[in-house]
């Protein structure tokens, strides 16, 4: 089970739900990659106007956890304006924390992530910040009482994949709360690789919403992340620089 504050979950896959061609492709996707949280930047939608169509009214909320997000604000102060707006809305107490810095690479501004995410723990919420691959960042965070660490593979939307997979491990071998790896994923070989080296999650949107077919871009991740953490608790061979004979050479009888 994932587990994130009090919350437990069967699925490792964390969704996103922007930029899908149309709701319809949008609600497939989301029941074929059977993900049980799902994020939304708060500020990208009107979560209190009835008349404006959304998401939200194409799914049957009791399958999901909802997991609002700061995307958009610049400081701490917007950041925690609009997790409380979101809160007031009666969604989840669960907040992704997501303050830029820088944009045109969209990285977090690490001074003010801090900042948010001891404000919104002491105001009571369940704290998922994203953040650089920064090691002793990630560890501070963790240190303030975040519930969860969401480090970038690459810069949001990117496709690149995992940049540094070994700032990746660091902060997972470091961290005694789960570490969900968020943005720039681009293939299911890059969310097997997140999970492989034991990232307890996924975080994705641009990946599935922008593919060629999203619906079956979803079940790859799903699919991809499964396989991903069964290789991670199964435990892989170590790498050799020779090749070891993969049949026994005991007992075979020797060439004349």
């Amino acid at each position: 089970m994932l587990k994130i504050g009090t919350y437990e979950f069967q699925s490792r896959l964390l969704l996103g739900t922007g930029k899908y061609p149309s709701f319809d492709i949008q609600k497939e996707a989301v029941d074929v990659s059977e993900a049980e949280i799902l994020t939304f930047a708060v500020r990208r939608m009107n979560i209190f106007e009835a008349s404006q169509p959304n998401f939200l009214e194409q799914l049957d909320l009791k399958k999901y956890t909802l997991l609002p997000n700061t995307a958009g604000a610049k400081t701490a102060e917007e950041a925690v304006r609009i997790a409380h707006l979101a809160k007031a809305s009666g969604l989840c107490d669960m907040i992704k924390v997501e303050v830029i810095g820088c944009w045109k690479t969209l990285l977090p501004d690490p001074v003010e992530t801090l900042k948010a995410t001891e404000t919104l723990l002491t105001d009571g919420f369940t704290v998922l910040p994203y953040t650089s691959d920064d090691v002793v960042l990630a560890r501070k965070l963790e240190e303030l009482g975040a519930h969860a660490i969401m480090p970038g593979a690459s810069p949001i939307g990117s496709g690149q994949g995992i940049v540094n997979p070994l700032n990746l491990q660091f902060i997972i071998e470091q961290a005694n709360v789960p570490v969900i790896v968020d943005a720039g994923i681009g293939s299911p070989a890059d969310a097997a690789l997140a999970m492989e080296i034991g990232a307890d999650g996924v975080l994705l949107n641009t990946a599935v919403a922008n593919a060629k077919d999203p619906v079956k871009m979803a079940k790859a991740m799903a699919m991809a992340i499964e396989a991903g953490r069964l290789g991670f608790e199964a435990g892989r061979i170590a790498k050799k620089t020779h090749a070891t004979a993969s049949s026994p050479t005991e007992g075979m009888s020797s060439s004349s």
